[in-house]
């Protein structure tokens, strides 16, 4: 009897871990399977980034559905008989079909909503992603070289194409300044789309490294005592008819009024930010004093070490910045949820307008070197310095745990100390190689 190979869809969903799970249905039922898509249980949330679930508030109660959004289908057919990856990214529904209250892609979307409906603002973002690629060649002073290019050159060729395929668009792909590490980022989108976008690139990317050999992982700390992998968040603010407000000739640093308060709720709010934003344990390794990543909470120009900054922008008289400004957040990295990042930098950020706070001063410079008294006069607040502590000021943080919900901040900060309990007793070496691993 003759066996005819057939393909599987499956649908998926970035979770608190930030790992992408799901499940899977023969492609030829694609179609009656659009709306329901496939079953779903709440403790499914609570799996962490090791595969296991310390702690669950769900227990085996309970059902739900994994619904594919359409608008995330991807594909990746090489036609050369190797198998072929069809998937979606979908919304946790309950069996009413309404969002689950701890489904990460209906939170973002709740977020987004509210800044329209409250400010009638829209968010438009990128994801700038880090990642190390292991069995690249590694030679000495290759940070930004030529050669590290040309050792993954067939990598790289299909990864561009495979983005475009699927209709990403790639903007830039570099040689980082670690040891076998990159950088790739798309073009700014909506905010849905944009954290869509961020989990099927990272997905993309580990499909096609290990295609060729390679394995990419864009865990926080890869290679201890070099730089680490972030995830650096691009945005900016448009109106509902989508003309550009994020820019203000005459406001600090170039920002609009609506832009100063926005920047304003997320820096007052970054020490609860950092529990979502940089999530794993490990993620702390990388927010250090001096080290090209986030550790205070300040605003800067041109500062990468900055949790928020000021984009620069061409000198020439003949572009219009409008369209182009943008802020940075860097306390973050792929250990999290794209939805659940993004989801949470709304919030913050529409809490500003709510109060109506002013702007942030603009700090360029080392924040260590001033002396306390000098940094709370200025509003620069230290950002947790582990996960533990990013943790409680999360659970401290009132105005977050309410944009959060009680079932998902609960759900959460069981997930997050669970994962801790997890790491406790590893080695530093271990518990490199498991984040790497896993990510």
């Amino acid at each position: 009897m003759t066996i005819d190979a057939e393909d599987l869809v499956l649908v998926c969903c970035s979770d608190i871990a930030g790992q992408v799970r799901g499940k899977g249905f023969p492609a030829r039922d694609l179609e009656k399977r659009r709306r329901f898509g496939v079953g779903w249980t709440p403790t499914n949330i609570m799996i962490n980034c090791l595969g296991r679930i310390p702690a669950t508030p769900f227990g085996p109660r309970g059902d739900l559905f994994l619904a594919p959004a359409a608008e995330t289908e991807t594909i990746l057919d090489f036609g050369d008989g190797s198998p072929r990856e069809h998937w979606f990214l979908g919304d946790i529904l309950t069996l009413e079909e309404t969002p689950w209250e701890c489904c990460p892609r209906s939170f973002l979307a709740r977020a987004l909503a509210a800044l329209e409906a409250e400010a009638g603002l829209r968010l438009v973002a990128s994801f700038e992603h880090e990642f190390h690629m292991a069995g690249a060649e590694a030679r000495s002073g290759d940070s930004y070289g030529l050669g590290s290019m040309r050792s993954i050159a067939p990598f790289t060729r299909e990864f561009i194409g495979a983005l475009r395929a699927n209709g990403l668009e790639p903007d830039t792909f570099l040689p980082e300044y670690g040891t076998r590490q990159y950088e790739v980022t798309l073009d700014p989108a909506p905010g849905l789309e944009a954290a869509d976008r961020a989990v099927r690139l990272r997905e993309i990317c580990r499909a096609i490294a290990r295609r060729h050999g390679f394995a990419a992982s864009f865990s926080p700390v890869v290679t201890p005592g070099i730089v680490g992998n972030g995830v650096h968040i691009h945005f900016s603010l448009t109106d509902r008819a989508g003309d550009p407000v994020t820019f203000d000739p005459a406001g600090p640093g170039g920002m609009s009024a609506q832009t100063a308060s926005f920047a304003a709720g997320i820096l007052r709010h970054a020490p609860a930010l950092c529990a979502v934003t940089a999530p794993s344990v490990l993620s702390y390794e990388r927010l250090k004093p001096n080290s090209w990543s986030a550790c205070w909470a300040n605003l800067g120009v041109r500062d990468r070490e900055a949790t928020l900054r000021v984009c620069p922008l061409p000198a020439a008289a003949d572009i219009d910045p409008r369209p182009r400004f943008n802020l940075e957040f860097r306390a973050a990295d792929a250990a999290a949820s794209p939805y659940l990042q993004l989801g949470m930098l709304v919030f913050a950020g529409l809490q500003g307008l709510r109060e109506a706070l002013p702007a942030p001063q603009i700090h360029d410079g080392d924040p260590g070197a001033l002396g306390p008294e000098e940094r709370a006069r200025l509003g620069i607040q230290d950002l947790p310095r582990s996960l533990e502590a990013a943790l409680a000021a999360l659970e401290a943080d009132e105005a977050a745990m309410g944009w959060m919900g009680e079932t998902l901040a609960g759900a959460y900060l069981m997930h997050k100390r669970g994962e801790i309990d997890a790491m406790r007793d590893r080695s530093a070496d271990e518990m490199v190689a498991l984040y790497a691993e896993a990510y």
